[in-house]
């Protein structure tokens, strides 16, 4: 099972799809060595240094936080329902409200859409939120994906930009 990393106060939580096998066999989010979460979130201004998964909980020092839309591990994200999808993305809103981030930013355009019941999603910042938290829909990081390592620190680095805008 790989928990959830939240607190009060964050700038920002980070929400994958569904952990992955080798998540879910180490516990620890975006644990694949193909996943390029840890390193685009530290080229894009998050943390100060690449942090490793088994390191996750450190995130908090930079207030940042994880969490996913769906809990059961899969090879692909694509084995998921849209049932599971929606529910995740009801018990998602849940948790947003509960902590308050300035942002939410979820992994993956398909994923959004079907969790939040939206379509025509663009990535960047969405225009519904969650209470004051702010939501933004970034590219997922899998090792799947087909986005160039370039492309993904750029829209992950628009975010850090705007809550700095911010103030935060």
């Amino acid at each position: 099972m790989v928990k959830d990393i939240l607190a009060p106060g964050l700038r920002v939580v980070f929400c994958g799809i569904n952990p992955g096998l080798s998540s879910a066999g180490s516990g620890f989010p975006f644990a694949h060595p193909a996943n390029r979460f840890w390193k685009v979130i530290h080229q894009a201004g998050f943390t100060d240094r690449q942090l490793k998964p088994e390191e996750a909980e450190q995130l908090l020092d930079f207030r940042c936080g994880v969490t996913k839309l769906v809990d059961r591990p899969t090879v692909q994200a694509n084995e998921l329902t849209r049932k599971e999808l929606h529910d995740g993305g009801r018990m998602l809103i849940e948790k947003i409200e509960d902590y308050q981030p300035q942002a939410l930013a979820v992994l993956g355009k398909q994923a959004f859409e079907q969790g939040f019941s939206q379509r025509g999603v663009q990535w960047g910042k969405q225009r519904i939120g969650i209470g004051r938290t702010q939501i933004w829909v970034l590219p997922n990081t899998s090792g799947l994906s087909r986005i160039k390592l370039e492309k993904l620190v750029e829209a992950f680095r628009e975010l850090d930009q705007a809550l700095m805008v911010r103030g935060q």
